[in-house]
């Protein structure tokens, strides 16, 4: 970065228009910050090498001009909501001379879409790399609500790669407040930071941790309770129709570690018309194992959505009625 005191004609962004600036301190860029947001996602490109790259927001196409040389890359993809720019610029991606005469080694397929970044695509998953290099700020309140959801959720790539102006910058530039007139905003590194920051459900939040236990117990609890009810329709010898438990329930298939831990847990037992699944049994199965929980953290977890006995060491439930109580997600 570089500050001039010369008289030098500005280029504002702001409306395109030439305008001689006299003598202030004006901030110049080398190289250009359009080449070195380009040069970051080129530079990740030859670190990572994916296969499937696409460009949101792609405009004049002249950054997947730049990727297009990757051999690594066998699908590019541009999508820009103004059809007009994608056709005057499509012809930019066309294959040189020179790619005839030294074809590459593997295929590579480029395609424009007219879309929108805040609207669901099935065409776009699956890519390793998707960028969106000085698009948000263009987008209104509502997209920029959306965004976040098809971008990170829905699409869902391998990488993302995101650039927008930095406001903190804006009091350097002569006679400025935003950088583009059709931005709808612009963000200190702080405000993006704050706005990009989510928190996804992990086994680390006890209400997570408790829907998933409370879950998978009330599965393992009603397989075990069908598969009481065949052996001991087995043991008075009949021979009627049986239920048949969900297909969620059958096919369980152990290793022999966990076969072992599973047999020398605690045996469910009857009481009655009371089937008892000790926790310690349950808490062998391995997708509970996993949760890497003490029976005492277990039971505090679970005591408000199923019947325990009264010390507290089994889940109590009813031989001859299917379990109808599942976890809601509050």
């Amino acid at each position: 970065m570089e500050v001039e005191e010369n008289n030098v004609l500005y280029n504002s962004v702001l409306d395109d228009n030439f305008k001689e600036v006299c003598p202030e301190k004006v901030i110049k860029f080398k190289p250009p910050l359009y080449k070195q947001r380009y040069q970051f996602v080129k530079d990740l490109v030859d670190r990572h090498e994916p296969k499937k790259v696409a460009d949101m927001g792609c405009g004049d196409t002249k950054l997947l001009r730049l990727l297009k040389v990757y051999p690594c890359i066998q699908l590019l993809v541009g999508v820009d909501i103004n059809e007009e720019k994608l056709q005057s610029n499509g012809h930019y991606l066309s294959p040189y001379l020179g790619e005839f005469v030294k074809p590459r080694d593997l295929d590579l397929t480029v395609t424009l879409y007219h879309g929108s970044v805040v609207e669901r695509d099935s065409r776009l998953l699956g890519f390793d790399l998707i960028t969106c290099i000085e698009l948000i700020e263009h987008l209104d309140s509502d997209d920029l609500a959306r965004f976040p959801e098809v971008v990170f959720g829905y699409l869902s790539p391998g990488m993302i790669v995101i650039s927008t102006p930095n406001l903190e910058f804006n009091p350097l530039f002569p006679t400025m407040t935003l950088r583009d007139a059709d931005h709808k905003f612009e963000w200190s590194r702080m405000e993006f930071q704050t706005v990009y920051t989510t928190t996804y459900p992990s086994l680390q939040q006890e209400r997570v941790l408790k829907f998933v236990l409370v879950g998978e117990l009330l599965v393992q609890v009603e397989h075990l309770r069908l598969r009481q009810q065949r052996m001991l329709r087995e043991e008075e010898g009949a021979r009627g129709p049986q239920p048949q438990a969900p297909p969620l329930l059958l096919g369980a298939v152990f290793t022999e570690a966990e076969q072992a831990r599973i047999e020398s847990s605690p045996k469910p037992f009857c009481e009655g018309d009371k089937f008892c699944i000790p926790l310690r049994r349950l808490l062998a199965y391995p997708k509970l194992h996993r949760l890497r929980l003490d029976e005492d953290r277990m039971r505090r977890l679970i005591a408000d959505s199923v019947c325990l006995s009264r010390d507290g060491s089994a889940v109590v439930v009813d031989l001859h009625s299917s379990w109808d109580r599942w976890p809601e997600e509050n």
